[in-house]
């Protein structure tokens, strides 16, 4: 039998970008059929090559411009276009928070049948730094690197084949070799280049993606806007004599370090979530201040990734929830108890409940080193454990407030919520879709009354949005 031949797609010609559409690509017509096309803006006019063709829609990618928008500026960071992040650098900063803006708007009334003409929508709460705003990022260590179409074109050498950096987008097995990233600040960039050029020179394994072996896995950098620095090494294997070796030349280039440490992962998946970390110098943990609360960060630690927002959208959080000082709050996905620590001080008692058990003892650790003494934390999944009896235990709530990950919530904790009796409901979310539709499912008991964007990703698609449901 023959080979089935590939489907060649059509060249489409002098496509007029028309607006952003999900996932932060732009989005075209062409025949009444949408074109969904990266890294363009509304108002460019290209020739787009169609990638792929469904019944509904198409994507594609530009293979050349004819006319570039005026909503257009140059990208700052060279991997634009290859990297997988910082997609928007294109757009000028102002435009992306109207496209941030209306894309929760947009969520809240077709997903969620929000009437936003009756809902307080508040404009969004931009930050003051848009680069170098990051408190974490994870490079990936490969020993097959990503080549640009520049370095194949040329036909010359393109020399070592080794990379620490990130993912390209939908190939898991590429990775492309940063040399400057603009979210994190220094010695970001200083400390992952010190490490890939020592391993190069000292000949030491990168990992193979294919083949899920190798010594240098992962690098993990945490920072602190106070200059508190951690560094967390992911070795593939147990070699304690080449372990020794990197984690001595890291603390010997970086003495200024707060916290050094390694995790051992020979698993055939990257999570580290289950494996216990090695403080090889400094501290275990680096200190993150919130007005005047200090929260203590592990290798492992959930903390909001941008320490600049993460204030403002927990003020918005307490401001939404209107607490009086008597009230019974409970802090739903409470992860390291930040929120609930928080707000404690403006409530009788606060409840936190958190998946991860080590996020639970993080949680109360936070809360012993701040003096606070009314929040209880549990550990559990959030559909069994937040039920009426635990209700009749700690108390009915007078609020509540939830942070779940971007899949949004259960439909039984949706349905307890619901029935909880709780007359306001603050719903923080990372994905503006899955909280409407969760919002849709509580129309019967609550409605929309306010509405805050915060961007804590600029140059990205990705929004915050903090929602107040109130009591009908």
């Amino acid at each position: 039998m023959g080979r089935r031949k590939k489907k060649r797609h059509p060249l489409l010609e002098n496509v007029q970008i028309s607006g952003i559409a999900a996932e932060g690509k732009a989005i075209a017509r062409v025949d009444d059929k949408v074109i969904f096309v990266p890294f363009a803006a509304p108002g460019d006019v290209a020739d787009i090559q169609v990638t792929r063709s469904r019944r509904q829609y198409m994507e594609g990618r530009v293979v050349r411009f004819k006319r570039m928008s005026t909503d257009r500026e140059e990208p700052f960071c060279k991997h634009f276009g290859i990297c997988g992040g910082c997609r928007w650098q294109h757009i000028p900063y102002e435009k992306q928070l109207s496209f941030k803006q209306q894309q929760v708007s947009d969520a809240l009334q077709r997903i969620g049948g929000v009437d936003t003409g009756r809902t307080d929508i508040l404009p969004i709460a931009a930050p003051e730094k848009t680069r170098f705003y990051r408190n974490k990022l994870e490079y990936t260590f490969s020993n097959r690197r990503w080549l640009t179409p520049e370095e194949i074109s040329s036909g010359s050498d393109p020399g070592h084949r080794e990379a620490l950096g990130f993912h390209i987008p939908r190939l898991f097995d590429k990775v492309l070799d940063i040399e400057k990233c603009w979210l994190q600040e220094e010695p970001s960039n200083l400390i992952r280049l010190a490490v890939r050029n020592f391993a190069l020179k000292e000949g030491i394994d990168f990992f193979d993606l294919r083949k899920n072996s190798g010594f240098l896995r992962n690098l993990i950098i945490r920072n602190t806007p106070e200059g508190q620095v951690m560094v967390v090494m992911v070795f593939g294997l147990n070699e304690a004599g080449s372990i020794e070796k990197v984690m001595d030349f890291i603390a010997g280039e970086f003495p200024d370090l707060r916290s050094l440490s390694y995790v051992v992962n020979e698993k055939q998946n990257p999570d580290i979530t289950d494996l216990e970390p090695v403080i090889y110098r400094g501290k275990p943990f680096i200190e993150e201040k919130i007005e005047d609360l200090v929260f203590r960060v592990g290798p492992k630690s959930f903390f909001q990734t941008n320490s600049y927002q993460a204030g403002k959208l927990y003020s918005i959080a307490r401001d939404f929830a209107g607490l009086q000082g008597h009230e019974c709050v409970y802090d739903l996905y409470t992860g390291s108890g930040t929120i609930a620590c928080f707000i404690a001080r403006n409530a009788d008692k606060v409840t936190g409940i958190e998946y991860v058990g080590e996020a639970v003892e993080n949680a109360r650790v936070n809360a012993e080193i701040n003096g606070i003494g009314n929040v209880r934390f549990i550990a559990g999944d959030m559909a069994e454990v937040f039920d009426e009896s635990l209700m009749d235990k700690m108390g009915y709530p007078h609020v509540v407030i939830t942070d779940p990950p971007r899949a949004g919530m259960h439909p039984r904790v949706v349905n307890r919520l619901v029935d909880s009796g709780a007359g306001r409901i603050v719903y923080i979310s990372c994905n503006p879709a899955t909280q409407a539709r969760d919002i849709g499912m509580m129309s019967s008991r609550y409605r929309v009354s306010k509405s805050l964007a915060v961007d804590m990703f600029p140059h990205t698609h990705h929004v915050e949005n903090v929602v107040l449901l109130e009591a009908i």
